[in-house]
């Protein structure tokens, strides 16, 4: 039988970019479902939260704050670390960009797998790739780090990172604008679009969310999908991502307890989210990843193991095949 194309290879469709304006001091890039960029402006200085996967597509992120402000843009934050949310940076710090700030926890996977998850990401997803090679060579490293919680202020404007908890990976971070109730959740929430989990941490993700959910957001930009700007929606978006890793979780604990193995938990796994989550953004690309890491999860692994360009091929033609 004849496998797919891996990954997302033959995904070539561009999408179609918005910047909404959410409040006097935040913004947000979106584009269908590929990778979100967050905007905070302050009185002195701009924040950007993640920041596209090649210099050149974050030009056009440059383009749209240049269209709203001068301010320099100080700070890059990193929710995460995954080559699709980072290998931009460059681009901002060539416009004056003075730190790249990311959690603790988020620096020791750059150490531990940065170069292994840059090349496999590449390969998978070459159209969120675009012009690879404006990417310096070597990987992006924060200037700043931090355990737990982080306070800036730009200017009056108080601006909160926060670690509430694991979930899309070890190291996820929020950004916190406490005076509006804005919050920026990397990929912790998603929106009409499939969580990536194959860096997950199924048994932590849940409560995370109620921790985030706890905040009391009255807006919410997810790492994919269109910002959340009422608090009914924000409800949505934080219920659907906790939903989909609840009924994925449950589905694979279930198989890998009977004893089956991998590639029948996943067929089994596939039949009973289908119906439900199948029409999300990248559901196909993501969920041979995710069911393979909740697999790993429930029997044997209870940290991620790392992605290797040659471990993703081998994966899915099992998988798929």
């Amino acid at each position: 039988m004849s496998t797919k194309a891996f990954a997302s290879q033959a995904d070539l469709e561009e999408k179609k970019v918005s910047f909404t304006r959410l409040s006097e001091h935040a913004y947000a890039y979106t584009a269908e479902g590929d990778p979100n960029t967050g905007i905070v402006i302050g009185d002195d200085a701009v924040m950007v939260i993640d920041t596209q996967a090649t210099p050149v597509m974050a030009q056009d992120v440059i383009r749209r704050i240049r269209e709203v402000t001068d301010k320099p843009i100080k700070y890059v934050v990193l929710s995460h670390y995954h080559a699709v949310r980072v290998l931009g940076a460059s681009a901002y710090m060539a416009e004056g960009g003075e730190h790249v700030i990311a959690s603790e926890d988020t620096l020791g996977m750059i150490k531990e797998r940065g170069e292994q998850d840059k090349a496999s990401e590449i390969g998978r997803f070459p159209r969120l790739f675009r012009n690879v090679e404006s990417v310096p060579a070597g990987l992006t490293w924060p200037t700043l780090t931090f355990t737990g919680k982080m306070t800036l202020w730009l200017g009056k404007l108080e601006v909160q990172l926060l670690q509430l908890g694991r979930g899309h990976t070890k190291g996820d971070t929020v950004v916190w604008l406490p005076a509006e109730r804005i919050l920026f959740s990397g990929d912790l929430v998603e929106f009409d679009a499939t969580p990536y989990a194959g860096d997950a941490y199924f048994s932590d993700w849940p409560q995370t969310l109620d921790n985030l959910a706890a905040l009391k957001p009255a807006q919410l930009v997810p790492g994919r999908g269109a910002a959340l700007q009422t608090e009914q929606q924000v409800a949505a978006g934080l219920k659907g991502t906790r939903d989909f890793i609840a009924d994925v979780y449950a589905a694979v604990k279930a198989g890998a307890a009977a004893g089956k193995d991998l590639k029948a938990v996943y067929k089994d796994t596939m039949s009973a989210v289908r119906p439900k989550y199948g029409h999300w953004v990248i559901f196909d690309h993501c969920m041979p990843f995710d069911v393979t890491r909740a697999y790993d999860e429930a029997t044997q692994h209870r940290d991620p193991r790392i992605w290797t360009a040659e471990r993703d091929i081998e994966m899915w033609k099992a998988l798929e095949s």
